[in-house]
This record gives C-alpha cells, sequence and structure tokens, in this order.
C-alpha cells in the first residue's frame, strides 16, 4: 500500500521496499491516527499472554486434539488417542500443554481423565482459525 500525503517537504526512500510495495514512498506519521490506535493497545504483558496462546496453538497435533474436541462433551486420553492416531503417551504430553496454556481442562473419575475444551472462547479460536483457513480453498 502506498500513502500520498500532500504538502510534505521530507520524506525517505527504501528502494527495495518502495518496489515491492510494502511501505509508503514518503516518511509521513499521522498523528491523530496513532494518538487514537495507542490509547487503544493492549499493555506487552497481555500481549506475551496472547504470543504464548498462539504458540500453544502453533502445533498441528495440539490443533489436532482442539478440533477432536470441539466436536465432543468430553474424551478421555485413550479415546482421543484412537480419534487422531497417535500414543497414548504423545496425546498425554500434548495435553499437559493445552492444560497449562488454559485450553483444555480436565476431570477424573475414578481410574480415567477426561479431557474438554477449556471453554466457549477455545471452541471459537478453532472454528474462527478454520473458517479462516477454508476461504482461501
Amino acid at each position: 500500500m502506498l500513502c500520498y500525503i500532500e504538502h510534505m517537504s521530507s520524506y525517505s526512500y527504501d528502494i527495495d521496499a518502495t518496489l515491492n510495495g510494502d511501505t509508503c514512498e514518503i516518511e509521513y506519521v499521522d498523528q491523530e491516527k496513532v494518538d487514537s490506535v495507542r490509547g487503544k493497545l493492549k499493555g506487552q504483558e497481555t500481549l506475551f499472554d496472547l504470543a504464548e496462546l498462539f504458540k500453544a496453538l502453533g502445533d498441528s497435533t495440539r490443533i489436532r486434539i482442539l478440533h477432536t474436541l470441539s466436536h465432543g462433551d468430553e474424551l478421555c486420553v485413550c479415546d482421543l488417542a484412537a480419534l487422531i492416531g497417535m500414543s497414548q503417551s504423545a496425546v498425554s504430553h500434548q495435553l499437559r500443554l493445552l492444560r497449562i496454556a488454559r485450553l483444555v481442562k480436565h476431570r477424573k473419575s475414578g481410574k480415567m481423565v477426561y479431557y474438554s475444551l477449556d471453554d466457549e472462547h477455545v471452541k471459537k479460536l478453532v472454528e474462527l482459525g478454520l473458517d479462516h483457513v477454508e476461504e482461501r480453498h
């Protein structure tokens, strides 16, 4: 995207970026827009937590587990392992990481441990991600 501002006396060029259309042709900061957006930005700690959330989502096995759990009420490790075609040990390891990230919760019943999505937000994350990916197909 190229920015065009009238009445600008100073500007700088980055030849490669300008040719690729990745930057403005001139350097200009719209202070009103910057101030407006700055007031809406979250703090560094919150954004760090968000990055950690996306890291947890950045593994295809964990996504498969979340996708599977989004279609059932709750499933035990054995059920999940059978559904995604992995060992119980591998699934259990990934579930531990998902629990730490607060994406899944567990419930123990006797010798069985059942897992489900932590809340509706997780289901929406999976659904929105799938919608975004599938719109390109």
